[in-house]
């Protein structure tokens, strides 16, 4: 998997793509019980960041999206991208 280094205020999805914020994966079981970062799962949930304006259609309409900035997304384990974002 690539990892990439970027600042938030330069990107920008195209089409259907959206921008996620991946949320931090769990540290601790139910039980109270630390887990080492080799057990970790990774995380399928994200705050979305941005949005593209939409799928482009044959007669060059978009078809907005169905989700926001701020938005809680569940997405694949094995999907995007993922990016390091700079300060």
């Amino acid at each position: 998997m690539t990892t990439l280094a970027l600042n938030v205020s330069t990107v920008s999805p195209l089409g259907d793509r959206v921008f996620l914020k991946v949320s931090k994966a769990e540290e601790k079981t139910a039980g109270g019980i630390l887990m080492p970062d080799i057990a970790r799962e990774k995380p399928q949930i994200g705050e979305v960041v941005s949005v593209g304006l939409g799928k482009r259609q044959d007669d060059g309409s978009n078809i907005p999206m169905d989700i926001q900035k701020g938005d809680q997304v569940l997405y694949s384990k094995f999907s995007g991208t993922d990016i390091k974002l700079v300060s």
